[in-house]
């Protein structure tokens, strides 16, 4: 079996691709269609997007084309999205939508982008107009406006009726610490084990406690940002790169590789074509030496963490 063609077998019994094509700021429509129905010729089987990113309707355009033409059969694909913090007193409505955008009956798995619930009484995931913050005074920073009455475990509890209801396959969370996980699991009507939990992954951030806490806990990783954010410094590491004119690929696709090894489900975005097909086509099984040299870069550079919003007073990784 090739690099790019492995699959993980979740808790629930369902297998999910580990490679998979991030659609975050995706937002040229036309290219964003294009990029999923190349991705899915080039041969990736797992797109991931979410309503917050504005792309479902363009991602589920590009999934269709690719099934009109016979290139692959909806079960063929393993589709995520994610149910934004404005619509997380609303989940059923909120899938609902986003399945009318995607032209699908079901999604493969369906998660909690945050842990945090965000006022809104709307079904529009944008409500407030600016989903990230809210204006203060001129003199004070900007904050988000958290619903402090209502919790991602409230929230969760909801996700189990969709799946049962099939309007998802499987369920899980993103962002949520070991701490937020143990939380979950405590409460009495907690029945159903989230099926993964995606959050930022990369050789600076290596997130060793927290893959090892859901390793035990039955839940598969996913990684996003794999590469680190759009100015980290990760392309540019010169070890990284010296590998990488080694092994004859791209830096980002040393990270992938890397990443694929540890055992986890990566998910590197792009909107461009030539990369998307790099990312799945140039991967390699790293030496044990190249593997540990990548392991140990958190050492020689110290650990980092790019995507790190305030939703104060929830302290999201704590």
């Amino acid at each position: 079996m090739a690099v790019n063609d492995k699959y993980i077998t979740l808790n629930d019994g369902r297998k999910i691709p580990q490679l998979a094509l991030g659609t975050w700021n995706n937002v040229d429509s036309e290219n964003t269609v294009n990029s999923v129905y190349e991705a899915i010729k080039i041969g990736y089987r797992h797109i991931d997007t979410a309503a917050i990113y504005k792309n479902e309707e363009e991602v589920g355009r590009g999934i269709k084309k690719a099934i009109d033409e016979g290139i692959v059969k909806r079960e063929d694909l393993f589709v995520t999205t994610k149910l934004w913090g404005t619509q997380q007193r609303m989940s059923q409505q909120a899938i609902k939508q986003s399945l009318a955008r995607l032209g699908l009956d079901y999604v493969d798995l369906y998660l909690i982008h945050w842990p945090v619930a965000l006022k809104s009484r709307t079904i529009d995931p944008s409500d407030p107009k600016n989903y990230l913050t809210i204006p203060m005074k001129p003199d004070e920073p900007d904050v988000r406006d958290i619903d402090i009455n209502w919790t991602f475990v409230d929230t969760y509890l909801t996700l189990q009726h969709l799946q049962r209801e099939g309007l998802t396959k499987s369920i899980g969370v993103s962002n949520f610490s070991i701490n937020n996980l143990k939380n979950l699991f405590k409460h009495p009507l907690f029945k159903v084990k989230p099926a993964v939990n995606q959050v930022e992954v990369h050789p600076l951030f290596p997130q060793d406690e927290l893959i090892e806490f859901c390793k035990s806990e039955g839940i598969v990783i996913e990684a996003y940002s794999p590469l680190g954010a759009s100015d980290s410094p990760i392309l540019k590491n010169e070890t990284l790169i010296e590998i990488a004119k080694k092994l004859n690929i791209d830096v980002a696709q040393v990270c992938i590789s890397w990443a694929l090894q540890r055992g986890y489900v990566v998910l590197p975005k792009s909107s461009k074509v030539d990369r998307i097909r790099r990312n799945f086509e140039n991967l390699v099984e790293l030496s044990d030496e190249d593997f540990k040299v990548v392991s140990d870069l958190k050492e020689k550079y110290g650990e980092k963490r790019f995507v790190e919003p305030d939703f104060t007073p929830f302290k999201v990784f704590e």
